[in-house]
């Protein structure tokens, strides 16, 4: 059984006796995206198997997406829906305290794999589950027919925040990106850019204090910034603007159950409705065998990356 697990600041391909992860299913894993927190948990120093954002086939050859936030499962919040925020989700963090599925294959829980509709490759389906983050942090602020949007950061959280927007409604969505190659994407998603003027809506993907100052400046009077981006420890920002305008400032988590279903199947819907999603995001694939050079690939933003696909 080959799997990628992080180590020593980088990745080593490893045989392991058994599929990493802990469920009554094995999926037979198609397609595992590299994302920025794989890339975070090992600077950290994980030493587990990398890799939450996969996509497979089931024992019976239908394809599936992994839910890769567990929570218990018996908590009043993971019974509402709300697993995401669950005291025990740090716990079981896919790639960091727990064991992903960057491997040839990986057993999960059946209640957290999600059919793939019809229309979604298999081979682009691990880009779901960022595009759920995205989701989620957009129907957080309230996004809709009557909302302007602007997304600060063209990484793929960022970008798929611009198709997101579309799709929940927004007539106009505006984007704030650093490199050429996340302008162009942005643009063939939809986007207009610079941003100009204020947002009712002001998401922020980057991650960056400047990033989290950007996006604070473009909110408007009343508006919600609803942030995406990882920001370890204190974060300092200008109150002034957010005093001034009421700005609700939110702290997105991941992905969860709404009254109307997952939100990794709105996501998953809306890349089945759309192809050109996946094809602009996955700007390059490699075998599990050179997933060494994958993650280099993906750690160099210059380069051109925008999602990183391991394919065993």
């Amino acid at each position: 059984m080959k799997a990628v697990r992080a180590r020593d600041g980088g990745v080593a391909l490893v045989d392991l006796d058994e599929p990493p992860g802990a469920g009554e299913e094995i999926l037979r894993i198609a397609a595992a995206s590299i994302c920025s927190s794989d890339l975070l948990y090992i600077r950290l120093g994980s030493q587990r198997v990398i890799g939450h954002e996969l996509a497979g086939f089931r024992e019976d050859g239908s394809a599936a997406i992994v839910e890769a936030l567990y929570g218990c499962m018996e908590c009043d919040l993971c019974r509402s829906g709300r697993y995401n925020l669950c005291p025990t989700h740090p716990e079981r963090a896919l790639g960091a305290t727990a064991d992903g599925g960057m491997a040839e294959q990986f057993r999960a829980p059946t209640q957290r794999l999600v059919p793939l509709p019809p229309g979604l490759d298999v081979r682009d389906a691990s880009v779901v589950e960022p595009a759920a983050v995205s989701w989620h942090a957009l129907r957080l602020a309230g996004t809709g027919p009557d909302t302007r949007v602007a997304v600060v950061g063209a990484g793929a959280l960022g970008l798929l925040a611009v198709a997101g927007a579309r799709r929940q409604g927004a007539p106009e969505v505006a984007l704030e990106a650093r490199h050429p190659h996340q302008a162009e994407a942005g643009e063939r998603l939809g986007a207009q850019l610079p941003a100009k003027g204020l947002y009712d809506v002001v998401v922020e993907a980057a991650g960056t204090p400047t990033g989290l100052a950007r996006a604070t400046e473009l909110v408007a009077p009343g508006g919600t910034v609803v942030c995406v981006g990882v920001h370890l420890g204190t974060v300092e920002l200008d109150w002034s603007p957010l005093f001034h305008r009421e700005v609700t400032l939110i702290p997105s988590m991941s992905y969860c159950r709404h009254e109307n279903g997952r939100e990794m199947e709105d996501a998953a819907a809306m890349l089945a409705d759309d192809p050109e999603i996946a094809r602009t995001l996955i700007t390059h694939r490699f075998p599990l065998e050179d997933a060494a050079e994958a993650f280099r690939v993906a750690a160099d933003r210059k380069a051109g990356a925008l999602r990183v696909v391991v394919e065993p």
